[in-house]
């Protein structure tokens, strides 16, 4: 498996890991996509992908490095999905180590991910990577419709 970050304006963004990433994000369009990545890269927003052998992008990893009051500095993970074919392959693992060793080669203190409370399988994953349960997250919608993004319980 070969891990690679891409940069805005690779035509793999759209061609291969926005297909994975709209398993965990199906609200996703290839416009919106683009816009979410040419807004959110200036604030830190990046993707890794994980490929196969085959060259098939297996997985997906959108992240953020973030210097706060409470970690000082950490990796914040925005998205992790695996491809629904590629399952307890061990890509999840590859994705999570290679961030956690980005994490630590940039003086990260922590490695962040907040997941959806009925993502029980994803958590029981998050729990056997030696990720632990530190805080709740509380969200209030601003929205009236959903229109202007998704749900709470989407992440």
């Amino acid at each position: 498996m070969k891990i690679i970050d891409l940069e805005p304006g690779d035509p793999r963004l759209e061609a291969d890991l926005l297909p994975v990433l709209r398993e965990l994000r199906p609200h996703l369009t290839p416009e919106l996509f683009r816009d979410v990545f040419r807004n959110g890269h200036p604030q830190g927003l990046r993707f890794s992908a994980a490929y196969a052998e085959d060259g098939t992008c297996v997985g997906v990893a959108g992240w953020r490095i973030i210097d706060n009051t409470s970690a000082i500095r950490k990796l914040y993970v925005d998205d992790l999905v695996t491809a629904a074919t590629a399952r307890s392959t061990g890509v999840g693992h590859a994705l999570l180590a290679y961030l956690e060793q980005h994490a630590r080669d940039t003086g990260c203190h922590e490695l962040n991910l907040d997941s959806g409370t009925h993502r029980t399988g994803a958590h029981r994953f998050y729990l056997r990577e030696r990720l632990d349960i530190v805080a709740f997250h509380f969200t209030k919608s601003l929205t009236t419709d959903g229109a202007d993004g998704p749900a709470a319980s989407d992440a």
